[in-house]
């Protein structure tokens, strides 16, 4: 993509209502912009990263045997109360009447839709387990949304949730998207922890977070740092390690995923049922797999920025490659940078070129902020001597590359 050909507004200076270090980055790159509080635009970069996040989701999803399946926004309250959780949830649910007088919400969550889904067309053991999944837009009403994306009133999520017969089911699919979820983590070049949860309003005994350590997290966990036995706390206490007896070091993080094993507290509720061998009814046992999609993108910038910017990890880069063309109306030059932006795209390779009649220090400055893998700048020096300079933008290393070489060096350096 040429920069002259899209929407890249970077902002010298954070807009003052930004809090935390990603909130200012993500408005200062042009990653979003607010329309009102707690709701946000995504503009071309910042869309290239949430699909980013997204394909490396729905590749370990799918990876795990889970079917993708897209559930609606607009659901019944009745559903919500048959459960009981309308009023669980309260007055975070966005509720209307329409023109039919149904009483309507919009869904910040979709166990009642997907138990109801399944009670409809799951009858006997033989058709289990199932594993569907969706990312799909949420709602609530916030009463104090903040920090960017990370608490908003419409968010992106990802659920996925397990239909087994019997507990063992249960276990293996917990399991399984456990490991699914360190996967995604750490492709997505996340440092985490997996933490014993309270499970709370999704009901089930047992629940696993994943934090992120970050220095404008709002949730706490005591970590060991002899051990790394990790404990979560939605109120602040302090702890001795259960496992070690050393003093544990408090942390702030970021929640991106919770796992439950809710067992059948909606099935049974919904009558999502199966018969067994013996022509017996069961309630379905069911599990619950949640990632903030859209909190990822501000989570990730919070452990890969510097003073300049952002520094993307590669799986999530909205391009691998910028190319700088230090002066447009250098024939050669910009020549020099088009065939490299030619034979880079037949790679496959997203390329960001700067073609803008802009000063050299302005694209240096904009090009460390924007935080893409690799920057390739094209000046008066890559004329003279038929050699591009590489720059790795997490390390600032610079490498010097002859034309005939420079494609499978920067395919190297983008792996």
């Amino acid at each position: 993509m040429r920069w002259t050909k899209t929407l890249i507004p970077t902002l010298k200076e954070a807009p003052q209502e930004a809090e935390t270090i990603s909130h200012q980055l993500m408005l200062r790159s042009g990653l979003v912009r607010m329309l009102m509080a707690g709701v946000y635009s995504y503009l071309p970069v910042g869309l290239k990263v949430l699909n980013n996040i997204e394909r490396i989701i729905r590749e370990e999803m799918n990876a795990c045997g889970a079917n993708e399946v897209l559930l609606p926004a607009l659901q019944p309250k009745e559903l919500w109360q048959k459960t009981g959780r309308d009023k669980d949830i309260g007055e975070v649910m966005i509720r209307f009447v329409d023109r039919r007088g149904r009483n309507i919400c919009l869904g910040p969550t979709h166990e009642e839709v997907i138990t109801d889904l399944l009670r409809a067309y799951v009858s006997s053991y033989k058709q289990l387990p199932v594993l569907l999944y969706q990312i799909q837009t949420k709602f609530r009403d916030e009463m104090r949304p903040r920090f960017g994306l990370i608490r908003c009133c419409e968010f992106i999520m990802k659920d996925a949730y397990s239909f087994d017969k019997d507990e063992e089911g249960l276990d293996k699919n917990y399991q399984a998207m456990h490991k699914a979820y360190q996967n995604i983590f750490s492709r997505m070049g996340l440092k985490y922890l997996s933490v014993s949860a309270d499970s709370g309003v999704m009901g089930g005994k047992v629940s696993h977070e994943f934090m992120i350590p970050a220095q404008s997290g709002e949730d706490i966990v005591w970590l060991c740092p002899k051990c790394s036995h990790t404990i979560s706390y939605k109120e602040e206490m302090a702890s001795c390690c259960v496992k070690c007896n050393t003093p544990q070091k408090k942390t702030n993080t970021i929640e991106v995923g919770h796992i439950f094993k809710l067992g059948t507290k909606y099935t049974e509720i919904l009558e999502a049922k199966f018969l067994d061998a013996q022509g017996k009814n069961h309630p379905i046992i069911m599990g619950c797999y949640g990632i903030g999609v859209s909190r990822l993108i501000p989570t990730i910038i919070e452990q890969n920025h510097d003073a300049q910017g952002i520094i993307w990890p590669a799986q999530v880069s909205p391009y691998a490659v910028e190319i700088l063309v230090l002066d447009t109306a250098d024939v050669n030059m910009s020549k020099m940078a088009d065939d490299l932006y030619k034979s880079l795209e037949k790679e496959g390779i997203e390329v960001l070129l700067d073609d803008r009649d802009e000063r050299a220090g302005v694209k240096f400055k904009d090009a460390d902020l924007l935080g893409c893998t690799v920057q390739v700048i094209v000046g008066k020096e890559a004329i003279k001597n038929n050699a591009f300079e590489i720059k790795v933008r997490r390390t600032g290393e610079k490498i010097s590359s002859p034309s005939a070489e420079v494609v499978g060096r920067i395919l190297g350096l983008i792996k």
